[in-house]
């Protein structure tokens, strides 16, 4: 075999981070394969390494390092997979071992020891199987049976790869294939260390099977793929929170021209990034047509429940339990006096709060109490609790419909399910229990503040939460929204048709030059560098180095002594920025500069 190999070495250094090139011992030449993991000695010390490809020669000059040992014979990548984490680690602009630590799991020495390979015959069938589509989720019905009938779908044309958000949505896809007697091999962070590690082996070595992962499975080395599925595509957890913060999509995006197989992605309402492709028809939109029973019922006195709302949530209480979806956990999370409407400010600046039933106000910050609280504009003493928490909810709403069993979930204190008989059912945004058969009614309270966040994404959350909560009710079962009657999201529940507001706010982000239709780089460092840094972006602009459409703003303070600087630039000059950017770092770190915190795309802003 070919005498050298070239290699990513984890030297923890960012800017080492092209391949080496190093020698391979005749002893170790049979083991040196692609995608091995080996050790070599480096600036002093062993450390560990992965096989990139096997060299007739090297262009290194002066003496080349032998290999020292190959720490496992199974390979962990293939040439296609190396090839993938290289294409991540420019469009990210950063070192590739950041990624390889995403992609490839922990190596595991008595799993190595233990695991046997073996011959796969790769089976000929048609790679490409359909269009590339969003499948919407329908109106009362499990969104995980309609992702398995997605995955049987496709098992016939080889593995079909299913990425769901977290270990929740993990848990219940194995779970119903278990049911189904349906063999896969699971991929996530809540497998034991040896699990994850023997269960990625096994996906190396086999083919024609189901995969179900989290966000790092999307680089799963996988023979024959056929299919990729993500699952709740529009998820904040496919997005990866540490440093470089690559997304699900966008990595799926890479792989797909590298390999050919089918992407579906799920949900009950498309993110902006795949609306732009379905509006660009290089995606297709599978949807059925429903007609559902909404009501909408505004208040305009503050009240938590509408005076018209009663008689419709008593109706639906005869029939079964009634859920309820308020924004937020807590009791009295902001207080004003019910005389002048002032805000309760502590002596420190921030807001006080009401902490429970009886409680006394309180900062948020500093924690002082106020037990002889009166307004400081009128000398008022009466209090008036503007946002309430699920508590505080829950008390309201047991007051009005008394003699029914109340149950909250929240926080740390989240219900799976609960029994199908008339209930007060009190939830928060992802934390609603199921009930076989739906709930007899879904109650969404103060629907404006599911809209009123300030980050780039709150529209198109707050339009998936509304659509995943109206599909938790029965069929013919009531939807009931406290929000104006004109807003766009009630005609959209009806039709189950979120198009007239997607495209609306598409329109608006494409004259604003937002993402979508822009690609974003966060970049942070300590204030007093980041000015100086936002005026080297801003010379490389004026120098022609940097596309003039660039856009900077900020610095913005982030509080501990760091700033932040945003920067927009068209879609189509991303790739000029990401060079830029990773220069820019590797430059800061042979200078031996403060790490500088990047992160391209990120999921909002």
């Amino acid at each position: 075999m070919e005498p050298f190999a070239k290699i990513w070495v984890d030297s923890g250094i960012l800017h080492l981070d092209s391949p080496f090139d190093y020698s391979v011992p005749q002893s170790l030449s049979a083991k040196t394969q692609v995608g091995v993991r080996v050790q070599v000695p480096f600036n002093g010390r062993e450390v560990e390494a992965i096989v990139l490809e096997r060299l007739s020669s090297t262009q290194t000059s002066g003496v080349i390092k032998e290999i020292s040992k190959v720490l496992s014979i199974h390979p962990v990548a293939t040439s296609t997979t190396l090839q993938l984490i290289k294409d991540v680690s420019i469009h990210w602009a950063c070192n590739p071992l950041d990624i390889v630590r995403s992609a490839i799991p922990p190596r595991v020495a008595s799993i190595d020891k233990l695991f046997q390979s073996h011959e796969i015959t790769q089976k000929q069938s048609k790679r490409f199987i359909g269009p590339d589509c969003f499948v919407a989720f329908e109106p009362a019905e499990n969104p995980v049976d309609q992702c398995v009938d997605a995955i049987l779908g496709n098992t016939e044309h080889g593995t079909v790869l299913v990425i769901a958000p977290d270990e929740h949505d993990v848990d219940a896809l194995c779970q119903r294939l278990q049911e189904m007697k349906l063999q896969y091999i699971r991929l996530d962070s809540s497998l034991s260390r040896s699990e994850r590690y023997l269960n990625f082996l096994m996906i190396l070595d086999s083919s024609g099977t189901i995969v179900v992962g989290a966000r790092s499975a999307v680089f799963a080395p996988i023979r024959n793929l056929a299919c990729v599925i993500m699952y709740k595509e529009s998820s904040y957890d496919h997005y990866e929170k540490r440093s470089p913060g690559w997304n699900v999509r966008d990595v799926l995006t890479l792989r797909s021209k590298l390999e050919d197989f089918r992407r579906i992605y799920m949900g009950y309402v498309p993110s902006l990034d795949i609306s732009l492709l379905i509006e660009r028809k290089e995606i297709k939109y599978i949807s059925h047509s429903h007609q559902l029973h909404v009501k909408t019922f505004s208040s305009g006195e503050g009240a938590l429940l509408p005076g018209r709302i009663f008689q419709d949530i008593r109706k639906a209480l005869v029939k079964g339990p009634v859920l309820f979806l308020v924004p937020r956990k807590g009791y009295g999370n902001a207080l004003l006096c019910a005389n002048c409407k002032n805000v309760a400010i502590c002596s420190c600046g921030s807001r006080l709060a009401v902490m429970g039933k009886g409680g006394v106000p309180m900062c948020s910050i500093c924690s002082t109490t106020y037990p002889e609280w009166s307004c400081s504009w009128c000398q008022s003493k009466k209090q008036y609790l503007a946002s309430r928490g699920i508590d505080r909810a829950g008390e309201e709403i047991s007051r009005a419909f008394p003699g029914y069993p109340l149950f909250l979930s929240f926080g740390d204190v989240i219900k799976k399910d609960v029994e199908d008989r008339p209930a007060l059912v009190l939830a928060t945004p992802g934390s609603a229990p199921k009930v076989k058969g739906g709930y007899a009614a879904v109650v969404i309270l103060e629907g404006l503040k599911f809209f009123a966040h300030t980050d780039l994404r709150s529209q198109e959350r707050a339009r998936e939460l509304f659509f995943e909560v109206a599909a938790m009710a029965r069929f013919q079962g009531a939807i009931l929204l406290s929000i104006d009657e004109g807003h766009p999201i009630t005609s959209s529940i009806v039709r189950w048709s979120p198009g007239a507001m997607i495209r609306r706010e598409l329109t608006e982000r494409s004259e604003l030059g937002l993402p979508p239709f822009a690609a974003s780089v966060v970049l942070m460092a300590d204030a007093k560098e980041i000015t100086v840094i936002a005026d080297g972006f801003r010379k490389a602009v004026t120098e022609g180095r940097l596309p003039n459409e660039l856009r900077i703003f900020g610095p913005n303070a982030e509080g501990e002594g760091k700033a932040k600087i945003v920067i927009y630039i068209q879609r189509d000059r991303r790739a000029e920025v990401a060079l830029f950017v990773h220069e820019l770092a590797r430059r800061r770190s042979i200078a031996k500069k403060a790490f500088l915190t990047i992160k391209f795309d990120s999921y909002s802003l």
